[in-house]
């Protein structure tokens, strides 16, 4: 029975591998689209509802989701509107690497909410988790704040703000989870992809950023980005977390982070010493002891 159950976890492990992959090249297909940020977060849930809906067709799962169901919904939408456009915006000006990592400081946010406000008890892994993942990243930006450009002092920002928005995002779709009667989570991936397309949309349309995309390349990678990180990798890692033990699930899905960072220095030239390297590594190392305990709880 155990050497079954083993067998069992090796196709969810490979299909949680492959999910984590697929979406660690979000920063590249952003990048080579050429688009600005807003512009690009918005052919990303365009193109992936397309998907989304054709398959909810397949699966036929469409219904008609309670009044509450679709607030919920909306406003699981609005965080996930945000989050993209900053971690877009991120990517465009520190690159796909560092712009990938800094919105996995969510995990020490939803800690830090389950302590302030459900009263849970300061575990022992977020006390050594905080100061390592800001000693980490002092050690892939460098410790001096004013010398860095102003852009990039924005992309390092953005990117910290998309962690808040993350965060919401995350609480609104675990809240969204619990209280669904009878709607299938991939169905709720379906919808809350085509409000953002609205929320984007609009933004796009109210400010100075255009719809247009400049040619065949740029449509290529907005409809990668579309089909991979917000299609297929959604759906790889939807399906299986809830099938794989929080502490390996955990340490699976740092691959997207550290795999963005080696597609950022083989494909962008990013420069890195070997301080640079043991940053990430630290940071990793710290999302990991949050990521576990987040998942836990």
């Amino acid at each position: 029975m155990k050497e079954k159950s083993v067998e069992n976890k090796i196709p969810m492990l490979a299909v949680l591998v492959m999910g984590a992959a697929i979406i660690s090249f979000s920063g590249v297909w952003v990048k080579w689209s050429h688009v600005p940020s807003t512009t690009s977060a918005f052919y990303r849930v365009f193109f992936g509802g397309i998907f989304l809906v054709a398959a909810s067709i397949y699966r036929r799962e469409w219904c008609r989701p309670g009044r509450r169901q679709l607030l919920l919904m909306v406003l699981c939408s609005f965080f996930f509107s945000l989050d993209l456009w900053l971690y877009h915006y991120s990517i465009n000006r520190i690159g796909p690497g560092l712009g990938t990592i800094l919105p996995n400081f969510q995990v020490f946010i939803l800690t830090a909410i389950g302590i302030v406000f459900l009263k849970e008890t300061i575990p022992i892994q977020f006390i050594l988790s905080v100061p390592l993942a800001f000693a980490g990243l002092l050690m892939v930006v460098g410790v001096d704040w004013d010398n860095l450009n102003q852009t990039y002092r924005l992309g390092i920002l953005a990117g910290l703000a998309a962690a808040v928005c993350y965060s919401g995002f995350l609480l609104s779709l675990r809240r969204l989870q619990a209280e669904q009667s009878g709607i299938s989570f991939f169905y709720v991936l379906t919808l809350v992809s085509l409000i953002s397309t609205v929320f984007l949309g609009s933004q796009v349309y109210v400010s100075s950023e255009s719809f247009r995309i400049p040619g065949l390349m740029s449509l290529a990678s907005l409809i990668a980005l579309g089909l991979f990180s917000q299609f297929l990798g959604w759906i790889f890692i939807a399906n299986t977390l809830p099938k794989i033990r929080a502490s390996l699930s955990g340490l699976v899905l740092l691959l997207q982070p550290a795999l963005a960072f080696v597609w950022d220095v083989l494909i962008f030239s990013r420069p890195m010493g070997w301080i640079n390297w043991c940053g990430v590594g630290i940071v990793l190392m710290a999302i990991y002891l949050g990521t576990v305990r987040s998942v836990e709880n």
